[in-house]
């Protein structure tokens, strides 16, 4: 070991020998003396609810809030209120490993039950105390002296504050108006789980807001909020609207369940579809037909209570939705360019469009894409392709020119008279972010983003320390699980804190040659896989070609493996001591058990501590 103080000297075989300058007073602490952490967590939906318990289940001494913009928890779930709402994978493949629900009512369930199913969970865990709701995260922005996020949020006045100070100032705002405060917060670890899908918009349509009669977005059906979800059924809002007619613009999964569900209750619907793209059947069909004693024609399946109570046996209950994942996982060869699941699942699915719309097969010349299966989101479309066929719907593949006073105007003249026009036109899956978000040396996410993002495994970005992401760019995946890639994302944030309060680390950043080596992975990769192919897809955010930014590069399995084991080399760090040691964490030689007097000083005999080899 090479040396430079003059005063040191050397032993014979070369080390070092003590030197009076490398000493330091130990500090007082235990090895296991956890230091205090303070994380927040932005966003209520499945991973920031998973992310608030695995926070507080695995570190102690840690102080946590979640803030989430909306009324209530659930994310996607308590903002999506539109017809026909419902999950499009098996209701028993969208829980939680850690929280099992016997009680789903049907294969498929519909969107108010999975939002149920969401705050049951952050009931069972006792999660309430920490969400402060209608807390909207304004800006986030790195110390880089303390090593912390500074964060500002916009809350609502409270009612009594508000009224002091409509007394002191003489005024108040329009009624219907919120009247808001900014408060300032700060974290050690910083963890979002925002996603994609929080931020819809409308479409660049000339003369949308000239329109005289009902605009709607899907994202933004009108039920009325309330702390708990919507005040009414979506049937409610539209049980005057048997005289209507009805534009639907678009041809992804919410339109795809808007279109069948709105049908039978109003006069007309008009569906205007600019791209082509695969309804596919129902995923893990075999199942569902088996339930329905093998109904062929099943498009969903309501348990009965004697399924119920097959489902409170745990055995038979964990196979069945082993089951279920095993197949739901076994997708992926099907999204490789060439492969023969892929080939086999363009004749089949093909087939199953032709002979749904057989009763206008003038729509399949229109609807059918010449692209491969899964290059655009796969969405079973129970009952849509039915619905095209109905008498009260028509079809319409031409391009909007514009939205008059009264309807739209298609590229080849034709005006249609509107009475209420429904935008399920997505959101913006840029990864943008909708807030100033500042790390080392002023660097903003959104300018480093441009022309898309770089990351780390999605969850990290070079010049973010102590932040991680669940949802980021490139974990979305186009079949197989998603809830488990959540789980697994919380995981590692977790396992990152751990490591920052054990090793009393002030900040832990993702190293700039880690990004760049992944992104060159996903370059490698998505040119063997259909996503990569030409098609207009929110993967590559709306456009027809470009860079995948949504998906992650393999299968769901396999990035639940890439997460396992996380890389700590792949990360710089910066320590809290100013002795710059990095083995100051080990204290002054004493754990607490050697402190505190009744301590267990064999913990490692306890049977939970044991690794006891199974024998052959």
């Amino acid at each position: 070991m090479q040396t430079s103080s003059a005063n040191s000297t050397s032993n014979l075989n070369g080390h070092a020998k003590y030197s009076p300058e490398s000493q330091y007073n130990l500090p007082s602490f235990c090895i296991d003396e956890t230091r205090p952490m303070k994380v927040v967590v932005v966003g209520a939906g499945y991973s920031g609810i998973v992310a608030g318990i695995r926070f507080l289940q695995r570190i102690k001494n840690i102080t946590l809030t979640i803030y989430e913009a909306n009324a209530g928890v659930g994310g996607a779930w308590f903002v999506n209120r539109y017809p026909g709402l419902a999950c499009d994978i098996p209701s028993h493949c969208y829980q939680l490993t850690f929280a099992e629900n016997p009680n789903w009512s049907s294969f498929y369930a519909p969107g108010p039950e999975i939002h149920d199913y969401l705050k049951s969970v952050v009931e069972k865990f006792h999660l309430n105390s920490y969400i402060k709701l209608r807390h909207r995260l304004t800006r986030a922005q790195y110390d880089e002296e303390s090593g912390k996020w500074n964060l500002t949020i916009q809350r609502p006045i409270k009612e009594e504050q508000e009224q002091s100070r409509q007394n002191q100032n003489g005024s108040s705002q329009g009624e219907g108006q919120d009247n808001l405060e900014e408060i300032e917060d700060t974290a050690d670890v910083l963890f979002t789980g925002i996603g994609s899908l929080s931020r819809w918009q409308w479409p660049e349509i000339e003369g949308l807001e000239t329109f005289q009669g009902k605009v709607i977005h899907s994202a933004q059906w009108e039920t009325g909020e309330g702390d708990s979800g919507p005040k009414t059924k979506w049937e409610d809002t539209v049980q005057n609207w048997g005289d209507k007619k009805i534009g639907v613009i678009g041809v992804g999964s919410s339109a795809i369940q808007i279109v069948p569900a709105l049908q039978p209750r109003v006069k007309t619907i008009s569906n205007f579809v600019r791209s082509k793209t695969w309804v596919s059947a129902s995923f893990v069909r075999q199942h569902l037909v088996s339930l329905a004693n093998g109904d062929e024609t099943v498009d969903n399946y309501t348990f009965t209570e004697k399924d119920k109570q097959k489902f409170k046996d745990k055995e038979y209950y964990r196979g069945f939705r082993r089951a279920l994942e095993s197949d739901l996982n076994g997708a992926h060869s099907a999204t490789l360019r060439g492969h023969p699941l892929q080939q086999g699942a363009r004749k089949i699915f093909e087939e199953i469009m032709k002979q749904k719309l057989s009763k206008k097969p003038w729509i399949a010349e229109h609807l059918i894409p010449e692209f491969s299966v899964a290059c655009r989101r796969l969405t079973p479309g129970p009952g849509y392709l039915e619905a095209l066929c109905e008498d009260n719907v028509d079809f319409v593949p031409e391009n909007i020119k514009r939205v008059t006073s009264t309807g739209i105007e298609t590229v080849d003249g034709k005006h249609r008279e509107m009475d209420v026009i429904v935008c399920a036109t997505g959101f913006d899956t840029s990864y943008r972010l909708p807030f100033a978000f500042i790390g080392r040396n002023g660097i903003d996410l959104n300018a480093k983003f441009d022309p898309h993002p770089r990351t780390y495994l999605g969850i990290a970005v070079d010049g973010f320390p102590n932040w991680f992401a669940a949802l980021g760019p490139n974990t979305g995946v186009g079949a197989g699980s998603l809830l488990i890639i959540i789980e697994r994302q919380v995981d590692y944030a977790v396992a990152a804190t751990l490591k920052l309060q054990r090793e009393r680390i002030k900040s832990i950043e993702v190293k700039k040659r880690a990004v760049d080596d992944f992104d060159a992975y996903l370059e490698s990769f998505f040119p063997t896989s259909v996503f990569g192919e030409k098609c207009r897809s929110w993967y590559k955010v709306g456009k027809e070609e470009g860079r995948v930014v949504s998906l992650w590069p393999g299968s769901s399995l396999h990035c639940v493996k890439a997460l396992e084991h996380p890389r700590w080399e792949d990360y710089d760090y910066e320590l809290l001591d100013s002795q710059n040691n990095r083995f100051f964490w080990l204290g002054d030689g004493n754990t607490m058990a050697d402190k505190v007097p009744g301590s267990d000083r064999a913990w490692y005999l306890d049977p939970k501590e044991i690794d006891i080899p199974e024998l052959k």
